[in-house]
């Protein structure tokens, strides 16, 4: 596709709202996806870290 233009681009021949919006949430899925299971992992690993500190503690 040849574009005259940015503006033309970014409008997408006036599709340029539902284009970049579905760009834009497809990019935020792809983001939770990398983002969400780094936290899960990181929250697992202070909470384990707790217990050991807890059952060292106790000892």
């Amino acid at each position: 596709m040849k574009f005259e233009s940015m503006a033309d681009f970014i409008g997408m021949g006036g599709h340029g709202l539902y284009v970049w919006l579905a760009y834009g949430i497809a990019l935020a899925i792809l983001l939770f996806n990398v983002v969400q299971p780094l936290r899960q992992t990181r929250q697992l690993l202070n909470q384990q870290a707790r217990l050991v500190r807890r059952e060292k503690g106790l000892s």
